[in-house]
């Protein structure tokens, strides 16, 4: 199923990370003049540049310098709004059939794959009306409509108090999708659920205490008191007549008749027309045609591997013991565990800022944009993941500290913030010469495979300080490979839940919160955790090839610069002009005469 806050995101494809209440991000760096298009590449501008200004109005979006941002609403969710998007992409899919590929230039060939992969993927979520499952157990719907940091104008938060009073009818409309989805048998299970309905509470509050007010506690000393006292009353005021009447209807929908009738089994085979639907999510998340048994055997050899690097850094710190032996001491001494969350927020912080001064030594360009380290909100740390970083910040869960071991945060940190999901989006976003759809497009092989290799990364550039933090790298990987096998064991080859559970904590040192919280993740988004280390294998086979190929000469800089300034693209796309970056390179060696 997809992911509910990132269902407008990812579906209509608005954000390559979540959207945070912030002014406009900086605009890209000026470039040169180009030469104009020919016929050809003029007719896949005008094709992309259309789709892209309707996709964004579809998402209620608005122009804000050459920024698109939220609006003061929401998007129809309607089931007629959502056929008239998949007639409108597919015939999207039509025009594109019709352009010859080979007649356009390089860097439109490339915009014309991603262009392929985004619409595809939008027509494909809709086809199987995913938006009759409009949540998982990760992220939700309801989730996230509450901004994380303030905003710089007045501006901002007028529509965001648009946003507010929209609620109602936002919500109702998925309510109608939700049941529809009954109807027919397509839900998120529900043991992948259980617990989430708690999420809502904390929004059924009335007054200063529900978390939509937080934006309205500082303002910016630019807008006028005035105004800040008359804003203040709205919010209260929708909050009061919009918000908590809205979470409460849903609440009471998701105890008393959606969570009961949610559909007892978990495997993506056992949805409506399942097995295709599988092997499409396949493509989507990992823009790769790989069948689920070549992806099962590939987490298997990818295990065995990772297996033996743990059972040589357990011996390396002295242990004596077995290796579950070794899990259990990891998971219980209090040396390796935070006492407080502004110890656990300092490690991270920490890492972040060490990786600051290796920056040098493996970027040429370093973007200006930068992000903030803050603690995943009270209200879904419960059952949120252990970190996620964006363009604006990177959140670090500090619930439950026995659950969240130091020896983790360095790798941790790594992928989510710098030089991972934080640092690449904000390239993405100063990347020069790439059209406003390839800047806000996402794709989660390329995107998620990014951020494991960063995990290797560390460890070639000194950032591990301990065998244990070694192992937390190690154990983060295997969690990643361990994430084929379970994936496509749930969804394809009959694993329980327990099985799967089994198989994850006998693999890595995460905690036993962790554990559960990651297996119901892939119980309900079927086949989003195979991105990760498929990419990741893509990305470390190019530079393997890099490497063999440049010998000395190879340099990282220009390697990881070139696949940053690709932007998100589709594995494929990524390892050709990787190729096409180490033939360059090669060239180079040889006038050079070395």
């Amino acid at each position: 199923m997809r992911a509910s806050v990132i269902l407008a995101t990812l579906l209509l494809g608005v954000a390559s990370v979540p959207a945070m209440a912030q002014d406009a991000a900086p605009s890209p760096a000026p470039t040169a003049a180009k030469p104009a298009p020919g016929p050809i590449d003029a007719k896949l501008r005008a094709l992309y540049d259309a789709e892209w200004e309707w996709r964004q109005k579809e998402n209620a979006q608005v122009k804000e310098g050459n920024r698109w941002v939220q609006g003061d609403r929401f998007s129809d969710e309607t089931a007629a709004a959502q056929a008239r998007r998949l007639a409108y992409w597919q015939d999207v899919l039509k025009q594109l059939d019709a352009i010859p590929m080979d007649q356009l230039s390089p860097e439109e060939q490339v915009n014309a794959a991603v262009f392929r992969q985004s619409v595809w993927e939008n027509a494909k979520w809709l086809e199987y009306k995913t938006y009759e499952a409009p949540f998982n157990s990760d992220t939700f719907f309801w989730g996230g409509l509450n901004p994380r940091q303030g905003f710089g104008n007045a501006t901002g938060y007028k529509r965001y108090l648009g946003r507010m009073r929209d609620i109602p009818r936002y919500f109702d409309e998925n309510i109608v999708n939700m049941r529809a989805g009954l109807k027919r048998g397509y839900t998120v299970p529900r043991v992948g659920i259980e617990g989430r309905d708690t999420t809502i509470e904390a929004y059924t509050v009335p007054g200063e205490a529900n978390p939509f007010y937080d934006a309205f506690r500082v303002m910016p000393q630019s807008i006028p008191p005035a105004e800040q006292a008359a804003m203040r009353a709205e919010a209260l005021k929708a909050i009061e007549t919009s918000v908590v009447p809205a979470y409460t209807k849903l609440l009471s929908f998701m105890r008393t008749e959606y969570m009961p009738k949610a559909r007892t089994t978990i495997a993506a085979y056992a949805l409506p027309d399942g097995k295709a639907f599988y092997q499409d999510m396949i493509k989507v998340f990992t823009t790769l045609d790989l069948t689920p048994e070549e992806i099962h055997e590939i987490g298997l050899k990818e295990v065995a591997r990772i297996d033996a690097d743990m059972q040589k850094t357990m011996r390396e710190t002295g242990f004596k013991g077995t290796f579950p032996e070794f899990l259990q001491f990891l998971r219980t001494d209090p040396q390796f565990y935070a006492k407080t969350p502004r110890e656990l927020l300092g490690a991270a912080a920490y890492t972040v800022k060490k990786m600051d001064g290796k920056l040098k030594d493996t970027f040429n360009f370093l973007p200006r944009y930068r992000f903030t380290v803050l603690p995943v909100p009270d209200v879904i740390a419960p059952i949120y993941t252990s970190g996620r970083g964006g363009l604006d910040s990177c959140l670090f869960n500090t619930y439950d500290l026995p659950q969240r071991p130091l020896y983790n945060i360095p790798a941790l940190a790594l992928h989510e913030c710098n030089p991972g999901h934080s640092f690449q989006a904000a390239v993405a976003l100063e990347a020069p010469d790439r059209p406003d759809f390839r800047r806000q497009t996402y794709f989660s092989g390329y995107g998620e495979g990014w951020g494991l290799y960063t995990e290797w990364l560390g460890s070639k550039i000194g950032i591990y300080e301990t065998p244990y933090e070694e192992f937390g790298r190690q154990t983060f990987e295997m969690w990643r490979a361990a994430r084929l096998v379970i994936d496509t064991g749930v969804h394809t080859k009959g694993w329980t839940r327990q099985q799967a559970i089994d198989y994850l904590a006998s693999h890595t040192a995460l905690a036993p919160r962790d554990v559960e919280t990651e297996v119901d993740r892939y119980i309900s988004w079927p086949a989003q955790a195979l991105a990760y280390k498929l990419g990741e294998l893509s990305l470390r086979k190019m530079r393997a090839k890099a490497e063999a190929e440049l010998g000395a000469a190879f340099d990282q800089r220009p390697f990881h610069d070139t696949f940053l300034m690709l932007g998100s693209v589709p594995l494929p796309v990524m390892e050709q002009k990787m190729e096409e970056f180490i033939a360059a390179e090669k060239a180079k060696l040889a006038k050079a005469g070395k």
